[in-house]
């Protein structure tokens, strides 16, 4: 089974019995945005559970993504490869690298999701183009299954305006569509507020959008900026969500670092093996 299928519990109606979404049920991710293979498996060590190898906003490309991909394989993260653009032919090649869960962004209507279905797809099902000697296949020491292949894999649609918002019902009805995710960001820009993500409007969105699909029976997922936002998209019932970026949560950490010795009172402050942290 989809390594990304088996983090997320099967989604219910909301007329349904459900416990709400503890941090033990709702797998937590984050973005690579620095493109490096260290720091990608140090952060799968670090105990996400899965991540997105983004082609679309950092530098990323398809040797990237290699690398990003050996260097997961050491952790028991489960990498997501964002592709820059619904393209068949990027689509394949990150495929071809051995990826199994894609997301795609900017999904507008049910057209544009059977389209990216396809392209993770063998014929009959699909438009993907066959290729013996890949990474996928082990370098040509495991015979192509095309079935098992498609089986095998996870397609995540990002859902991130209006337009798609609306058509969201449709977009999950496609087959072959495993997951949706609300991508907070772009929809508070094709909303009209910029990158303000905590404007009333946008959360009702975000909110509403998530009790649409869980009332369909799709798994829902969305991005947070900090561990308060966290909590609050998981008591909402997202079934998966991303928090921050490794260079987020790099700079974020350096410059709280920093503030914390750059304060008046920093040089006050005496630090001790035996007496341990004291002010005079």
């Amino acid at each position: 089974m989809n390594a990304f299928k088996q983090l997320l519990q099967q989604p219910r109606r909301r007329d349904e019995e459900r416990p709400r979404a503890s941090h033990l049920r709702v797998p937590l991710g984050t973005w690579l945005m620095s493109a490096s293979p260290i720091v990608a498996e140090a952060l799968g060590h670090a105990g996400f559970d899965w991540a997105v190898l983004d082609m679309e906003h950092s530098p990323l490309d398809v040797p990237g993504v290699l690398s990003l991909l050996q260097a997961l394989s050491t952790t028991k993260l489960v990498p997501v490869v964002r592709v820059p653009a619904n393209d068949a032919v990027v689509i394949k090649r990150v495929l071809d690298l051995g990826a199994t869960t894609l997301m795609v962004p900017l999904v507008q209507d049910a057209e544009e999701a059977a389209r990216a279905v396809a392209a993770t797809r063998y014929p009959p099902l699909g438009v993907r183009g066959t290729a013996g000697m890949s990474r996928a296949t082990r370098y040509g020491t495991q015979r192509l299954d095309t079935q098992a292949a498609d089986a095998g894999l996870a397609v995540i649609v990002q859902l991130e305006t209006p337009r798609a918002l609306h058509a969201l019902e449709e977009i999950a009805a496609v087959e072959g569509v495993d997951a949706v995710f609300i991508g907070p960001t772009d929809l508070a820009a094709a909303m009209g507020h910029g990158a303000d993500v905590r404007h009333p409007e946008v959360m009702r969105a975000v909110l509403r959008a998530c009790e649409r699909a869980r009332e369909v029976g799709v798994p829902v997922g969305t991005l947070a900026g900090t561990p308060e936002v966290a909590a609050q998209w998981r008591a909402a019932g997202f079934d998966f969500i991303g928090l921050g970026t490794d260079l987020g949560l790099l700079v974020h950490a350096a410059q709280a670092s920093l503030e914390a010795l750059r304060t008046p009172y920093a040089e006050a402050m005496v630090h001790s093996l035996s007496a341990g942290t004291h002010a005079f």
